[in-house]
């Protein structure tokens, strides 16, 4: 009777025994992140709203980088580039959201966006519409014509109104950018003390989260 009640015993502290050894997320809801009353997307993505303007973006990219590399090949990642930031006009900016569309039908997004930055940050150079953005891409290999088909075509066009949507959708949640959505649902808020490191796997780990 005694050794049935000392095996009775530790079947009922294995499930608890197990459950202290499961590591605790170090990031922590209200603090590392915001839960938004939105419905999760069917599948893992992970969305950037940025400018090519803002210098704080810029300085981001090698963190994107390390996005990319770390998520799971089953997680998205997507670009959406805003117009409401003060840098510029609204409609040059729509332009800027227009080429890193037709570079992202040209399969050429991660180099024509470096190329944009680039040139904004690097060159000091002034971007006025359209044109020049061509221009940017007839110098980094892009054939001109194919840039202008690619404006006008159905398909780039389209991709430009969704990329609206999802800037009217989430607009009362960026106050700012670089902003990340994750699975539509989780943004991440960075502190102060959080390394490169820390900020990708935030939003790598948030990215995993149901």
């Amino acid at each position: 009777m005694k050794k049935f009640a000392v095996m009775f015993v530790m079947a009922m502290l294995l499930p608890l025994t197990a459950c202290a050894q499961e590591p605790a997320s170090k990031w922590k809801e209200g603090t590392h992140y915001k839960v938004l009353d939105k419905e999760a997307t069917d599948k893992p993505v992970i969305t950037e709203y940025f400018s090519f303007w803002c210098p704080h973006c810029f300085q981001f990219e090698p963190i994107v980088a390390q996005i990319k590399e770390k998520k799971s090949d089953g997680t998205k990642f997507n670009k959406v580039h805003v117009n409401f930031m003060r840098f510029t006009g609204p409609e040059v900016q729509d332009d800027a959201t227009k080429a890193m569309l037709i570079a992202r039908a040209m399969k050429q997004e991660d180099a024509m966006n470096k190329a944009i930055f680039n040139y904004i940050h690097k060159q000091r150079a002034s971007i006025t519409g359209l044109k020049d953005l061509r221009n940017i891409f007839v110098v980094n290999g892009v054939d001109g014509e194919e840039f202008d088909k690619m404006a006008k075509s159905f398909g780039v066009n389209s991709m430009l109104r969704k990329n609206q949507q999802q800037i009217d959708e989430y607009r009362e949640h960026l106050t700012g950018v670089p902003s990340f959505i994750i699975n539509g649902k989780y943004q991440p808020t960075f502190t102060a003390d959080m390394s490169f490191d820390d900020i990708a796997d935030l939003i790598v780990w948030l990215s995993e989260q149901k």
